[in-house]
């Protein structure tokens, strides 16, 4: 018996961009320009980089471990510095290189609305929602979005089946079983999805750090190589 799917949704970095491999000491001094207080009159721009850069690594513990969300302030909180928002701008044009969406996105999602299916996104993210936004803007693909939801503004992360939840309610579907996930991790996304009750596909193209990787992973209901096989995909499952 087919099942029809209703919608597909996607997992943000490494998927809808490329992965890249980040220097973190350079993303932390990027981020340590916006300090504008500390308790310690002797720290400099290194000694609050490297605080950053621990407290990154809890935050993300928090995700990995309890499927809690956090923000950029949670990560000035954690490291014990405060911050302007204002001064975030080296820390957003350190990453901007690595935000480009991938040639293939916009095409593709014009094939699922064409097939009458509704794309959504959901991405694991300590950033406002209006940088990503800003950037899918950017790119002319923003509008091809039918819903998005950002973990910076939810209280749970991936793969959490509440985070799934807010995605699915976002875009307007109540059966799990009428969605398909997409995403570049076997644990945040094949095994969330499947958790939660939808199809998930794998896009094997990134390097997820160890400290990232959780306590399960997915087999996958398929595997795009590239973004533009998923329509085809997709149309296989709901076949099948």
């Amino acid at each position: 018996m087919s099942q029809q799917i209703d919608a597909v949704i996607f997992d943000w970095g490494g998927t809808l961009t490329a992965w890249h491999d980040i220097d973190f000491h350079a993303e932390s001094l990027a981020l340590a320009a916006a300090v504008n207080a500390s308790p310690d009159p002797d720290d400099d721009v290194h000694a609050h980089a490297a605080k950053l850069h621990a407290a990154g690594a809890e935050v993300w513990g928090w995700s990995r471990d309890e499927q809690r969300s956090a923000t950029v302030a949670d990560l000035f909180e954690v490291a014990g510095l405060g911050h302007d928002p204002q001064l975030l701008t080296a820390y957003r044009e350190f990453w901007e290189p690595h935000t480009l969406t991938d040639p293939q996105v916009g095409p593709l999602f014009d094939a699922l609305h064409a097939s009458g299916i509704r794309v959504g996104v959901l991405s694991n993210t300590i950033w406002p929602r209006a940088w990503h936004r800003d950037w899918f803007a950017r790119d002319g693909v923003l509008a091809q979005i039918d819903a998005d939801v950002y973990t910076s503004e939810i209280p749970w992360t991936k793969p959490s089946p509440k985070a799934f939840q807010a995605a699915m309610n976002a875009v307007g579907i109540a059966d799990p079983a009428r969605c398909v996930y997409v995403g570049d991790r076997l644990f945040d996304d094949v095994w969330g999805a499947q958790n939660a009750g939808m199809k998930a596909i794998h896009v094997p193209h990134s390097t997820i750090p160890a400290e990232q990787l959780g306590h399960s992973e997915g087999v996958p209901d398929a595997v795009a190589h590239e973004l533009a096989e998923i329509t085809a995909i997709v149309a296989g499952l709901c076949s099948a």
